[in-house]
């Protein structure tokens, strides 16, 4: 930590405590994350699922970018150096009077599905999508906050308790750990409705009252819904018939598109609930679609006239003899080249450079095979190597057989009502 000057507090959870600092070598403003669990190896450092996934999945402007990993083999504290952002949503809405325009809404919730499409196609799922989670800088989202999550491919059931309450999906709450990817859909539909009514949709007071809210605006599943939760847990599953109200329609700014891809991610049955990749390609988002795709053909046309320049002197220099008249080879490549058929030089476009994204080195981890379970990639990128500072690199190796540590989760801001 010599390389940074703490500069304030930012937040503090049970697990860890999350600090506002400087870089002495660059002058930037990071947010360090500390861990409160002391650490015995290397080994251990490099099991923790957080540091695994989000080498994982970095680069990706719409996931919280690690920068540096600290850890002090003497002291055995570890931190983790990240961007620093300048609210999570739940700070955006607190206190609100008037619900966000419908335009920033998609805005944010168009960003929250690209980040799960890219952390599901990665075989990572995140198990607590919420407000506090997610956070934003200069209208940029990002989702944060991997300590909970999981690869897909791992084996149900998760017995760890997961997920915030009033975000959970009901096969968290309907079974004993069997569920799927599917469930950060839940969480991020819940997310939609807050964001768009500053209210939460689900407000449960404890599980069963959770049910309870949900049965009232979406009604009570169908019976072969029920029937798939039965198989995995052993309990009474006799609901009393509610047809549901409907999703409240608290705030008159939501478009039926909206309300269409809503009711998508927040669908009882699992089976039947709209993916992140599907999310993408609804009307809903059409605009965005269309936006992005100019974006991207801008800064095609940008490169290929920055190349085209690059090669202007080279035909400059055979353009005109000295009493004046066109060179032949000149009238010949235009002949050959009549115009509206493409440039006369092949040449290959270079490189998309977006904002925001590091070019990272790549390595093999096997770490990451054990942390995120079965199925996943051989290669991992790696931002910067782990760092280890004022200590002998000897250690007892019989201290490296220790067992894996708890999880790590940024510090959540406590809410009145009985969501945390």
């Amino acid at each position: 930590m010599k390389n940074y000057k703490a500069i304030g507090k930012i937040g503090e959870g049970t697990f860890s405590e999350v600090m506002k600092m400087q870089s002495l070598r660059d002058g930037n403003y990071y947010a360090c994350k500390q861990m409160k669990q002391r650490f015995e190896s290397i080994d251990q450092v490099n099991s923790l699922r957080e540091i695994q996934a989000l080498r994982r999945l970095n680069p990706h402007p719409n996931i919280l970018t690690l920068h540096e990993v600290l850890f002090d083999r003497k002291s055995g504290s570890l931190a983790l150096i990240c961007e620093l952002m300048d609210m999570n949503i739940y700070e955006l809405i607190r206190g609100r009077r008037y619900p966000l325009s419908e335009k920033k809404v998609t805005h944010y919730m168009y960003q929250l599905c690209k980040s799960l499409d890219h952390i599901h196609r990665n075989g990572i799922f995140h198990r607590d999508v919420k407000p506090e989670n997610i956070l934003i800088k200069q209208d940029v989202l990002k989702l944060g906050d991997f300590g909970s999550c999981r690869s897909v491919y791992s084996k149900p059931p998760y017995t760890e308790y997961i997920s915030t309450r009033w975000y959970r999906a009901p096969e968290c709450l309907l079974t004993d750990g069997f569920y799927t990817y599917k469930m950060d859909l839940w969480s991020a539909g819940c997310v939609f409705y807050e964001i768009a009514s500053l209210q939460p949709l689900f407000p449960g007071a404890n599980e069963l009252d959770q049910i309870s809210k949900i049965h009232d605006v979406i009604g009570t599943p169908a019976q072969k819904t029920l029937s798939k939760f039965k198989q995995s847990r052993a309990m009474n599953f006799d609901f009393p018939f509610k047809k549901g109200s409907g999703i409240p329609l608290l705030t008159t700014n939501l478009s039926p598109q909206c309300l269409s891809l809503l009711h998508a991610m927040v669908a009882y049955d699992p089976d039947e609930r709209i993916t992140a990749h599907q999310a993408l390609q609804h009307p809903y988002f059409q605009e965005q679609r269309k936006t992005e795709m100019r974006a991207l053909g801008s800064r095609r046309k940008v490169c290929f006239s920055e190349h085209a320049m690059a090669l202007e002197p080279l035909s400059n220099s055979w353009q005109i003899s000295k009493d004046g008249r066109k060179q032949k080879q000149l009238l010949k490549q235009e002949d050959d080249h009549p115009k509206g058929e493409g440039p006369a030089h092949t040449m290959e476009l270079p490189k998309l450079k977006l904002p925001g994204l590091t070019k990272l080195a790549s390595y093999s981890s096997p770490a990451l095979q054990s942390a995120l379970g079965a199925g996943t990639r051989g290669k991992v990128p790696v931002l910067r190597p782990l760092k280890f500072m004022g200590a002998s690199k000897k250690t007892d190796p019989r201290k490296d057989l220790k067992p894996g540590l708890q999880q790590c989760r940024l510090p959540t801001i406590t809410r009145k009502g009985g969501g945390y």
